[in-house]
């Protein structure tokens, strides 16, 4: 319909419900709704509305007939309606700013580091939106149900001191999403590195092999599936309960070219000629063990975390057998404690493996050592 049709059936239609002055009316709320002086609308009668525009328009000449008010009382009220609305929304985002500092407080107080982090995460999830944009979803009510699964997640991550991971059961690796619980460890930032690393050393591998071994979560093994698309991905852990978690986060991320294998190092390994063997090892020693922040040392599994010993007792076995299971010119890289570096570049050295150096993470610690066979 074009401008001046609309004006004639609205005139019409106000007749109908008595309105003295029906053309005045419905010039009003033409105006209005196409934000035009109301000189103007007759300069412009061979205009095409939008069907936003006529479904904005009849919105309000039902309202004014229903109501038998004139477009001006209608448009009071509606504006009166917004101001209540934005003040409401207002009181709300005050009282779920202040609900947000509580719980921040309430972090603090059982000695949680990164409490604010924490808590919005906690906030996020529980309000189903992103974190980046809590602040914005704060202008509505948090209903009775939210408010007590917040509790309930605070109280596990304060007084209990759950790892967040795990009351979340996701965590983001490298972009990807990945199932988590106490069966495996959660995936770290740190562990990124070691996947950058390996990355650059496949980049010109067509069709690379590659073996991950002590695989958890299975994060290593398919962030480099999903990196290298042509790529034979193999990831093998003596704990079939990590693995459980492992094939859920394959399919979580829809990988194919990935197998996960329950095998004590190499013990079922009948392939050969890797072009990357990689781990993430038990390397933390016995005495760092005991001092672990509770979330780690109460939560995360122990096989996971430390031999029992030095910290040095897997790559030892490692770097010895896997010189076997790569072909010439492939590399063996650890992920390594923020001291391990000399010890375990000099274990690799021993073993045959062309050592580089030590490669470091983004807080300058320790993190990476590659080995080439030569």
């Amino acid at each position: 319909m074009k401008l001046l049709e609309i004006i004639n059936f609205s005139k019409e239609y106000l007749e109908k419900y008595s309105f003295s002055k029906s053309r005045v009316e419905s010039e009003k709320l033409i105006s209005y709704v196409l934000q035009m002086e109301r000189v103007n609308l007759y300069s412009n009668f061979e205009m095409e509305l939008t069907e936003d525009e006529k479904t904005k328009i009849k919105s309000f000449l039902k309202e004014m007939a229903r109501k038998r008010k004139t477009f001006d009382e209608i448009l009071k009220g509606r504006k009166e309606i917004e101001k209540n609305e934005i003040e409401i929304s207002k009181n709300y985002k005050n009282e779920n700013i202040e609900i947000l500092s509580k719980s921040i407080q309430y972090l603090k107080k059982f000695g949680v580091e990164n409490a604010r982090i924490d808590t919005e995460y906690i906030f996020a999830y529980v309000l189903n939106v992103k974190r980046n944009s809590l602040m914005l979803n704060f202008n509505r009510e948090i209903t009775k149900d939210e408010r007590e699964k917040i509790k309930e997640f605070l109280i596990r991550r304060g007084k209990r001191r759950e790892p967040l991971q795990y009351i979340l059961k996701e965590w983001e690796f490298y972009g990807l999403p990945f199932i988590v619980d106490e069966r495996v460890l959660i995936p770290r930032p740190d562990t990124e590195i070691l996947v950058e690393e390996c990355k650059f050393l496949l980049e010109e591998v067509e069709s690379p092999k590659i073996l991950d071994i002590g695989t958890g979560s299975g994060a290593i093994a398919i962030t480099l599936a999903k990196l290298f698309p042509n790529s034979k991905v193999i990831g093998v852990d003596i704990s079939s309960e990590a693995l459980e978690i492992a094939n859920k986060n394959k399919e979580l991320n829809n990988i194919n070219n990935v197998e996960f294998i329950l095998s004590d190092v190499f013990e079922k390994i009948l392939e050969k000629d890797f072009d990357l063997i990689v781990s993430n090892p038990p390397y933390i020693s016995i005495d760092e063990y005991r001092e672990l922040m509770p979330e780690v040392k109460n939560y995360e599994p122990r096989l996971a975390l430390t031999d029992n010993g030095d910290g040095y007792y897997f790559y030892k076995k490692i770097s010895k057998e896997a010189f076997e299971y790569l072909k010439k010119g492939g590399y063996l890289a650890f992920e390594i404690g923020y001291n391990q570096g000399e010890e375990v570049s000099k274990l690799m050295k021993k073993d045959g493996y062309d050592v580089k150096g030590v490669i470091r993470d983004y807080g300058d610690n320790q993190r990476v050592v590659v080995g080439r066979k030569e």
